[in-house]
């Protein structure tokens, strides 16, 4: 089958394609015909070595696609399925093979590129909005990147649970992808904090969504109201050099927190929650899922050029 194989950690000209033998599934796993594998900037993270993992490996985390053979003992699905995961490492490949326990199925009404373009980031928005700073309606909250892949699902999230949306972009172009999406105001990056201030009365933001990292942490600090959280989901823009936790005292008793996906899945029940959440979003009108461009598989060097130089919207997808 062919498949993507890191053999070193480096730039995008590591993610080459590759010829592999047709996996097997194990006891509790699932043989899947990959449909669409998403990118994320996890991807990039391990690529690099910022996240460490065995070389040589297959990399991507989020997929979904259709069952074609079942391991020992698996009764939880069935040949001809269709099923998505994140945050299972093979998803650049023609066939993957996926622990039933981190398998959800795709509902119907949800396509497999929909479904792969929106699990992790969706799941990822979920649980930003629901658990690490659970939005309360009439909340104003900043939501940085807003029109990325991420960014535009997580103002639609936010918009769904009452809060008025302020969102960054980089372009007059983005700004208006994420107008479309719902968010209340759009600005450039440059000056927002004071922009947030502007626009809150002097108050501040009650919870700032930040993937970005180091270019927009000070200004994300700035921004939040008295008691506001800064969720540090990612660090796109690089990682924020240490800092002396006395500011947030400072700044008026702010929280700030590095959370992931993982710790917000562990259990297969949260799990499956956040995704048929995410799905019955999808199925109902509810969540409008923008794929901004999709490559062939051997193309996933340019996919994360793309990606890291901001040059895209929306989700991208690699297609086998």
């Amino acid at each position: 089958m062919r498949a993507i194989v890191i053999t070193e950690n480096g730039g995008p000209e590591v993610l080459k394609p590759a010829e592999r033998p047709a996996p097997e599934p194990g006891p509790g796993e699932v043989l899947v015909d990959v449909a669409a594998a998403g990118v994320n900037f996890i991807d990039v993270y391990f690529r690099t070595g910022a996240y460490p993992h065995d070389l040589p490996y297959t990399p991507g985390m989020e997929a979904a696609g259709t069952v074609t053979a079942v391991g020992e003992g698996v009764r939880e699905f069935s040949v001809g399925d269709r099923v998505a995961w994140a945050d299972v490492h093979g998803a650049y490949a023609a066939q993957a093979v996926v622990p039933v326990e981190r398998a959800v199925p795709v509902p119907d009404g949800v396509g497999l590129e929909d479904a792969a373009a929106s699990l992790l980031q969706g799941m990822t928005a979920h649980y930003l909005t629901r658990s690490t700073y659970p939005i309360r309606p009439g909340d104003t909250v900043l939501v940085h990147a807003a029109a990325g892949g991420m960014g535009l699902l997580l103002t639609q999230a936010a918009k769904a649970l009452g809060a008025r949306v302020i969102g960054t972009a980089s372009t007059p172009e983005k700004e208006r992808l994420a107008k479309d999406a719902g968010a209340d105001a759009t600005m450039p990056y440059d000056g927002f904090a004071a922009r947030v201030r502007e626009l809150t009365g002097g108050e501040g933001v009650a919870a700032v969504y930040d993937g970005v990292g180091a270019p927009t942490f000070d200004g994300s600090l700035e921004s939040l109201r008295r008691r506001g959280t800064l969720a540090l989901y990612g660090a796109a823009g690089g990682p924020v050099p240490p800092f002396d936790p006395q500011r947030l005292n400072r700044a008026g008793s702010l929280f700030l927190t590095r959370p992931t996906l993982a710790h917000y899945v562990e259990k297969r029940e949260e799990l499956l929650e956040r995704a048929a959440d995410v799905y019955g979003w999808i199925a109902s009108g509810a969540l409008n899922v923008h794929v901004g461009h999709r490559y062939d598989l051997a193309d996933a060097g340019a996919a994360h050029t793309d990606l890291q130089a901001r040059r895209t919207t929306g989700k991208l997808l690699l297609i086998p």
